[in-house]
């Protein structure tokens, strides 16, 4: 069920399309796009259970254990925990557990890591190579620019927080059904972050007392089926819920230049350089204001919030794309739809 209170749009679903039509038609945008038809190679046949179980084998694996399907990274209501592989998959396909670490309805999850998890990004292809040789990364960016490919399983209802990433990816969701849930980078003074995650959990029924203002986030939403693909901006905040036991692979690049990018970032997820440093610079100022009174510094301080918009915040005045036609090849289908109680324009973007 999810939160009435919020406007809701549908993200596009596209069929029919390669490359170029994506570097030309889609990327540009800057919003996500569901990127359906596309061939991701025979994992989407070959990858059940038994297959992944008899292919992954008994390496060691780091995964998240949760008693509850909601995860919640600020507040760490999980365990880390090392399984074979084989064992994990049987175990997070499973609806109850004959074995388990805390209770018989326990939650997992996948994140995959590179073999020295803070110097190298995940590679499916390092990682998993016996399951890699099934799949196919997209081939929608320079080869140059890619930085990681991370291998993903989910329990059933498992849901991950919200968060953003600094670099463009591509979902690719092999088996299982997913619910996806994003927000433009324009609503994070609408999402309560903490660092690069919300602190608002349950997005379906928020703790509108705590978090009033998340109301006024614009809710973009999808149901992705097994085989399609998710184009997430950098920026956007994503949550996940899995509908079914789902494997699916990320695969993200640099579109920004090299050195905008922390060099010691294994995941993927550390600001750029150049906004790591603004920051910084903000945090000496904000303790230089406590020095005034506090009518003083109230004053200055929305001086200086007038002096950011003016000077850095983007003009552009949406991040929705007009509405097209039918789904027919390389089109999207109808995207904007509304609940019942959402507000008839559009929040504001400051």
């Amino acid at each position: 069920m999810d939160c009435q209170c919020q406007e809701k749009v549908s993200v596009p679903i596209y069929t029919g399309i390669d490359k170029d039509r994506f570097l030309q038609d889609i990327y540009p945008l800057r919003t996500p796009a569901v990127l359906r038809g596309i061939s991701l190679g025979p994992c989407t046949e070959r990858w059940t259970v038994d297959y992944l179980s008899e292919k992954g084998g008994t390496t060691e694996v780091k995964i998240h254990v949760s008693a509850v399907p909601q995860m919640d990274f600020l507040r760490k209501n999980f365990l880390y925990r090392s399984l074979p592989f084989s064992v994990f998959v049987k175990r997070a396909a499973e609806e109850r557990h004959s074995e388990y670490f805390i209770s018989e309805e326990e939650s997992y999850y996948l994140r995959s890591l590179g073999q020295d998890s803070r110097r190298e990004a995940a590679d499916i292809q390092k990682q998993f190579p016996g399951l890699a040789e099934d799949f196919c990364i997209p081939e929608f960016f320079e080869a140059e620019r890619f930085f990681s490919s991370v291998f993903r399983i989910s329990s059933r209802g498992l849901q991950l927080w919200t968060h953003y990433d600094v670099m463009d990816n591509l979902l690719a969701q092999v088996t299982g059904r997913k619910r996806v849930v994003l927000f433009s980078p324009r609503d994070a003074q609408h999402l309560y972050l903490s660092g690069d995650k919300s602190e608002v959990l349950d997005i379906d029924n928020p703790d509108l007392g705590r978090y009033p203002g998340f109301v006024k986030a614009q809710r973009h939403e999808c149901i992705l089926e097994p085989g399609d693909l998710l184009f997430i901006p950098a920026l956007w905040f994503h949550n996940t819920l899995a509908l079914e036991f789902g494997v699916g692979v990320n695969v993200f690049w640099r579109h920004l230049p090299p050195e905008c990018y922390d060099k010691n970032d294994p995941y993927g997820n550390k600001d750029p350089v150049a906004a790591s440093r603004a920051m910084q610079v903000l945090e000496r100022a904000l303790r230089t204001l406590e020095e005034l009174p506090p009518e003083y510094r109230d004053f200055y301080a929305r001086r200086m919030v007038l002096h950011i918009q003016s000077r850095a915040f983007n003009p552009q005045p949406s991040e929705v794309p007009k509405e097209q036609g039918s789904d027919a090849d390389g089109m999207a289908e109808d995207h904007r739809t509304t609940t019942p109680n959402s507000p008839l324009s559009l929040p504001d973007k400051q």
